[in-house]
């Protein structure tokens, strides 16, 4: 079982039969000697060589995630965007074409519509709850679609069986971005994805203390990004991959009680007059809950909602949290509020955020691991003050 693997999938000890694998804090690794380091150069056995390139401690998260979301290899990244990234960068050359859904995080969309036209990269979004368009939106170029499921942070679904048929169809990578929703509650590669990406720093770390990311794939695809990253760098600390490794043994409990705590949260949230929407894909007026319950084992730990009174009331009700943390981190033990309009998604354009429903009061809350009744208590009182 997952659980199983979690736990006891691990990297190599040391002679002094320690429990838990032990921190590879090295640069580099010793050759046995010259014929050594020139066969680990040509790739004729395995071993490390550069921390740069592989650690013991890297291995073993990799490992670890590869054998979560069922796919053959990966690689680690110093963040999640990083793992994006590298996602086109290793993959697409110019003149290529993605099809993306519309609703992404602030940084993804940057790349896309800001950072790769550099390089004659180009991009058109689609919306995430009509796959009828979808196949419009392919042209002869196009070589990746792009999907964030659930989306951050405005929580659309996206079909990814209509995104299989499609990639299958026209050949294209299949990139998915499962962070919102972990290996926990959804698996990719059961509907076909070619590589799918983490942001390591949210559930996957779960306690907000090291920043990463992950890519993991089939092995064709990992073995591109694999050589992109070993000569750009961007490559995962084995002190964060000793966290992240350590922290994926509890995954499937923390993610349980985030999923728990928030369904709780958002039935509350959805009696308050205070409020105009609420969205959570666990509740059944969310528009896609029907496809939320055929692709996910659970409704993950993001709420958002939107406070009458737009902006101002917005931020009255953030500054009126007396236990809840206000940052732009999510997926931590610890519940979170961000408003989204004016911290994570506040370089797009007041015309991009209503296209992807980020409204001036609309707040995301990560639900952590608190007691609900807690959680409930502080945002029913800064509710009251938001007035």
């Amino acid at each position: 079982m997952d659980e199983t693997k979690n736990i006891r999938l691990q990297g190599p000890k040391s002679g002094n039969r320690e429990h838990s694998v032990p921190l590879y804090l090295t640069s580099s690794f010793v050759f046995e000697n010259a014929e050594n380091g020139r066969a680990l150069f040509a790739d004729e056995v395995e071993g490390n060589i550069y921390s740069r390139f592989s650690n013991p401690n890297t291995t073993e998260f990799v490992n670890k995630m590869a054998s979560l979301e069922k796919m053959d290899d990966g690689f680690a990244f110093a963040s999640g965007m990083a793992a994006v990234f590298a996602g086109f960068a290793a993959l697409l050359k110019s003149g290529d074409h993605i099809v993306a859904s519309r609703s992404l995080f602030g940084s993804s969309h940057q790349i896309l519509v800001k950072i790769l036209p550099k390089w004659g990269i180009t991009c058109t979004y689609v919306e995430a709850g009509q796959p009828q368009d979808w196949e419009k939106a392919i042209t002869k170029n196009t070589k990746m679609f792009f999907v964030e499921t659930p989306s951050n942070p405005g929580l659309d679904i996206v079909d990814l069986q209509q995104a299989q048929h499609l990639s299958e169809k026209y050949n294209l990578i299949l990139h998915i971005d499962n962070t919102f929703a972990t290996p926990v509650l959804q698996h990719p590669a059961d509907f076909g994805a070619d590589i799918i990406s983490h942001s390591a720093t949210k559930y996957l770390d779960g306690q907000g203390r090291v920043i990463g990311g992950v890519i993991v794939g089939k092995q064709k695809w990992v073995d591109e990004i694999r050589f992109f990253a070993r000569q750009t760098g961007p490559s995962m600390s084995p002190f964060n991959a000793w966290i992240l490794s350590k922290s994926l043994e509890t995954l499937h409990l923390r993610v349980e009680r985030h999923c728990s705590n928030a369904l709780k949260l958002a039935e509350v949230l959805e009696q308050n007059p205070r409020l105009s929407r609420v969205s959570y894909p666990w509740l059944e007026s969310h528009p896609q809950y029907d496809l939320v319950k055929k692709q996910m084992k659970g409704g993950g730990g993001i709420i958002t909602f939107e406070i009458k009174g737009g902006y101002q009331a917005a931020q009255k009700f953030i500054d009126a949290l007396q236990m809840i943390s206000i940052t732009a981190n999510l997926g931590d033990s610890r519940t979170i509020a961000t408003h989204p309009a004016s911290t994570t998604h506040s370089k797009l354009s007041e015309e991009e955020q209503r296209r992807v429903n980020i409204m001036p009061g609309l707040v995301r809350i990560s639900v952590g691991l608190e007691n609900i009744e807690d959680i409930v208590e502080d945002i029913n009182q800064a509710l009251e003050k938001s007035k």
